[in-house]
């Protein structure tokens, strides 16, 4: 071993405990197969950006900079520039939500924002009451302030409040270790499911009764393609932490999103952010001012609305004829994804690699639990980025790869090599 690999792994141990506990994102670890021209995939929640009109994007971006490049290119406020926060308080305004611009902050995306909200509220050892599963991006950036994270399943309504008001009874009312509940109420991630408006007001109550922060979660609400407008848990109680981003109506890659909370909670979040990262990106946020003031952008969101409708349907259709029956999934009204169960002994993670062999990816479901022991035989597929021919055939390629599975376990129980599972 050599003096500098010596160096290296001194300093590796040195690493802190929370770290070490982290684990990596399975959508990350497989964007470099999906790059691959010969896959197809359906792993990452990626918006298709080649929809937007170059003459749009084109024209706020030399807003930017041949109108504003001394604002642009300098330092900003840790809270974000005003005019962009003008721009997201009339978003949400759309959506129900009222709001003033002093009550929003920006962020570098919607994980900036998760991030400086574990880090604002959560201690070692902290309650985190999230969906079951849940989006893995939220589950790595609440990770590293180590909660304890409880999970309540869903169904097709969107999250049991049964089940949460069984586990609140557990926690206990005023109980100072639980901290806040994270919900997607709109096709939540991966389950692609909608929190009904009967539950939504009922969680509202339990947050009073059982005194715990909502933080709702909103990246896909305006990507509806079934069913009516579903007021957010914001416009239900101006209390709740609301999460907006703009990566999936216009551009992931300007990383810019908010949070618009009460003035309390955005000022403890402002001295997390200034420890983080100073300010976001001034140039980002000109840009997306220009975007949503000076161009068309509402024909844009129909035309993404269109597409990816097209494409879920696409995606339904192509499960409900190559998919076994053993297998079930949900049907969603809106966003990027659905989530698939299938029987109990099918390993989606083990599973992976004859996917990929067979030219098609998927993510398997045990990392959207905080613990990887549960979901092991579920995956989260994507409709969002590939064509409806490529989503077909996809669907075709794993069907193929899960009923070599299924074959498998048919012929050890015929051998009488295993018992039948009948769930």
């Amino acid at each position: 071993m050599t003096s500098a690999h010596m160096r290296f792994e001194r300093a590796t141990e040195k690493v802190a405990g929370r770290v070490r506990k982290m684990r990596p994102s399975a959508v990350r670890d497989l964007f470099a197969a999906a790059t691959r021209p010969d896959i197809i995939s359906l792993s990452g929640g990626m918006p298709d950006v080649s929809l937007l009109p170059q003459s749009a994007v084109r024209k706020a971006a030399k807003a930017a900079w041949c109108d504003q490049m001394a604002q642009a290119l300098q330092y900003g406020g840790t809270d974000g520039r005003l005019d962009t926060r003008r721009v997201f308080a009339d978003l949400m305004r759309d959506e129900g939500i009222r709001c003033k611009p002093e009550n929003i902050i920006i962020t570098s995306g919607g994980q900036q924002a998760l991030d400086l909200i574990a880090k604002t509220f959560v201690d070692p050892g902290d309650i985190v009451i999230t969906e079951g599963p849940t989006y893995l991006g939220a589950l790595q950036a609440f990770s590293a302030y180590e909660p304890d994270v409880r999970c309540i399943p869903f169904d097709d309504h969107g999250m049991r409040i049964d089940l949460l008001e069984a586990e609140l009874q557990r926690i206990g009312p005023g109980n100072p270790r639980l901290k806040f509940l994270y919900t997607i109420p709109n096709f939540q991630n991966p389950g692609g499911v909608t929190l009904i408006p009967e539950r939504r007001k009922r969680l509202i109550e339990l947050s009073h009764q059982y005194g715990f922060i909502v933080v709702e979660d909103d990246p896909y609400g305006r990507l509806r393609y079934d069913g009516g407008h579903v007021l957010p848990l914001k416009a239900l109680d101006d209390s709740v932490v609301y999460l907006g981003t703009v990566s999936k109506v216009f551009a992931p890659g300007l990383r810019c999103g908010w949070i618009a909370a009460p003035s309390g909670v955005l000022a403890k979040v402002n001295l997390v952010k200034q420890g983080s990262d100073l300010c976001g990106s001034s140039f980002d946020q000109v840009l997306v001012e220009h975007y949503f003031t000076d161009t068309p952008w509402q024909r844009t969101l129909r035309r993404f609305v269109r597409t990816y409708h097209e494409r879920r349907d696409a995606m339904l259709r192509a499960l409900e004829a190559y998919f076994p029956p053993e297998a079930t999934w949900t049907r969603p009204e809106g966003g990027f994804f659905i989530w698939v169960t299938l029987p109990s002994y099918v390993d989606a993670a083990s599973m992976l690699p004859e996917a990929l062999e067979a030219g098609v990816t998927y993510t398997p479901g045990d990392g959207f639990f905080p613990d990887g022991r549960r979901g092991r035989n579920c995956m989260r597929i994507a409709f969002c980025f590939e064509s409806p021919d490529n989503i077909d055939e996809a669907i075709r390629r794993l069907a193929l790869v899960i009923e070599q599975k299924l074959e498998l376990y048919r012929a050890f129980i015929e051998a009488g090599e295993l018992k039948e599972d009948k769930r």
